[in-house]
């Protein structure tokens, strides 16, 4: 992808998800996540209806009337984008791959961030870290992740989620917003991520594909696995190999489902060919 054509992809991307954000997400966004806490602001006079628990008797005292003190939320959050970019994010077999909606999902949550004033950072995992971007404010921050969402190219196929959540961790010391992104065609990872949703805010969004769930019959038919490269015959004509596909991947569902829930983080689900964002609403609207 030469320059003038990513410059141009990444202003489309900006100027669709940007308009979600301030539209839709951003008052959302801002209930659902919650600072850290509520720092001191300034002391003011009692008025009526104030929380007497609130009065500052030592200002109190000196003016011979009531004041109290203010607080505030103490807003800046640090939100890290998690994202996949194994070999089988590019699948699809309606208008988009899974990669695109990833990258549209990963930039309206960076735009609500931004509109927020709070930091963004970005990790991009196969079965290895392919690239961290420490978190950091500003428009200009947003449009370079973006960029490497849409043409970053990893040096593997395969997918570990595990131990891009171990990577987290260790730079992560500080509570953040984490939003892991992946289709999860993958196990192993609900230990590991018991440890990190005990730090950290996380939610898990499985971006997949309808033909992923039902393999149709089609006769015997070629096909490549995504990650280690293997081409091998399947029939798909047998029912007892359509029967064992859907069944793998309910296996990962359930698996996905029951290692977010248990660690006590979100999950959104989302088929490429429906819309995230009334998936991403329902679930700030839930969590709010």
């Amino acid at each position: 992808m030469d320059t003038k054509e990513l410059l141009k992809k990444v202003r489309k991307i900006e100027i669709k998800t940007r308009r979600l954000s301030d539209h839709l997400f951003g008052g959302e966004y801002h209930s659902t996540f919650k600072g850290r806490g509520m720092t001191f602001s300034e002391v003011r006079q009692y008025q009526f209806g104030d929380d007497v628990r609130s009065i500052d008797w030592n200002v109190t005292a000196r003016y011979n009337e009531p004041y109290v003190k203010v607080f505030e939320e103490e807003r800046e959050l640090t939100m890290m984008l998690m994202v996949d970019v194994s070999g089988s994010e590019l699948f699809g077999t309606a208008n988009q791959f899974k990669k695109e909606v990833v990258t549209e999902i990963s930039a309206t949550l960076a735009f609500s961030a931004l509109q927020n004033n709070d930091k963004v950072g970005l990790i991009l995992f196969s079965d290895e870290v392919e690239l961290f971007i420490p978190p950091k404010k500003g428009k200009s921050h947003i449009l370079r992740i973006i960029r490497e969402l849409l043409e970053f190219k990893p040096k593997s196929n395969k997918t570990d989620i595990a131990e891009a959540l171990k990577f987290l961790t260790n730079v992560m010391k500080k509570k953040a917003i984490v939003f892991v992104l992946s289709d999860f065609i993958a196990e192993d990872y609900a230990d590991t991520l018991r440890i990190v949703g005990n730090k950290h805010d996380v939610t898990g969004i499985r971006v997949y594909d309808e033909k992923e769930e039902y393999i149709p019959n089609l006769g015997v038919i070629q096909v490549q696995d995504a990650e280690d490269g293997s081409i091998r015959l399947v029939n798909t004509s047998s029912g007892h190999v359509r029967h064992n596909y859907w069944r793998y991947h309910m296996e990962c569902v359930d698996y996905f489902n029951n290692a977010f829930t248990k660690s006590g983080s979100g999950i959104i689900s989302c088929r490429v060919d429906e819309s995230y964002v009334k998936k991403l609403l329902g679930y700030f609207k839930r969590r709010g």
